[in-house]
């Protein structure tokens, strides 16, 4: 098992959630179950949702897909974190895992004896440094992976996106555990990019064999057009979106012609 044994693993899932489905969740069931035979002890699942400041195309307001979230999740091992979502602006996913990574290790500080300034010492090696070959692991031995489609891994290769050390450090220090999907070719991927051909240990490809291609995109569409979705999302996430009216044509058309945000920031580019 390559020394995995017995260590414990949180999940971060970040996205649009847009709104949420079966299939996001599924994919945490889907994670736990690979890892888990693979000697781990998956602990934690977090779904983290982008903030407003993404800019996506009919993205609507963080305030409730937070709130499908959290109704999708509840009664589940899998909890939903509201700090990215409330950014004024979009924050990079390498960010993002770093937060929650050391939200495990101030945990942890707040659970055990341990020296204070031993502690502080070793966070700020933590924030600022990492060993591309070795993954981290707060005292308890609880690793951070981020929990994707085959599609965002694919996303690492469209330029301007992904800023090239927010991409070694993901999956080199934390790692991917990356959930196939009719279309992608996940190995091929990762053969054909240096970076992820690296650290290939650190990423983890769970096969779906029963292919359920559930979009949140074509769930929109069919919300617009007043089809059923039923079966698709949780019943409480789509009684939430009839009683709030969301997905709309107009809704749809939010942040049209307006440059993703980072390819603004990456790329210097301007919508004006």
């Amino acid at each position: 098992m390559d020394g995995t044994a017995g260590t414990r693993v949180v999940l971060l899932a970040c996205g649009s959630f847009n709104p949420i489905t079966n299939m996001h969740l599924r994919m945490f069931e889907l994670a736990r179950d690979h890892l888990e035979d693979s000697g781990y002890q998956v602990v934690k699942g977090i779904i983290s949702p982008v903030g407003d400041g993404y800019k996506k195309k009919g993205l609507i307001e963080a305030k409730h897909r937070l709130e499908m979230a959290r109704l999708a999740s509840e009664n589940s091992w899998i909890t939903v974190d509201s700090w990215e979502g409330l950014q004024a602006e979009w924050v990079e996913t390498a960010k993002v895992v770093r937060h929650h990574y050391n939200e495990l290790l101030a945990h942890e500080e707040n659970n055990d004896d341990v020296d204070t300034v031993k502690y502080a010492k070793k966070r700020r090696i933590e924030d600022n440094y990492y060993v591309s070959s070795s993954s981290p692991q707060n005292r308890d031995g609880t690793r951070l992976m981020l929990l994707c489609g085959a599609d965002v891994l694919e996303s690492f290769g469209v330029p301007n996106l992904w800023k090239q050390e927010d991409i070694e450090e993901i999956v080199g220090r934390f790692g991917i555990v990356c959930i196939t999907r009719t279309g992608n070719e996940p190995l091929k991927f990762i053969h054909q990019s240096d970076t992820l051909w690296k650290h290939r240990k650190n990423i983890h490809i769970v096969q779906e064999w029963v292919t359920n291609e559930i979009s949140a995109t074509h769930v929109r569409r069919a919300l617009r057009r007043s089809r059923s979705v039923r079966y698709l999302l949780p019943d409480n996430v789509l009684n939430y979106i009839h009683e709030h009216h969301l997905y709309s044509e107009e809704s749809e058309q939010k942040n049209t012609g307006v440059i993703l945000a980072p390819f603004q920031r990456y790329s210097g580019a301007s919508s004006s």
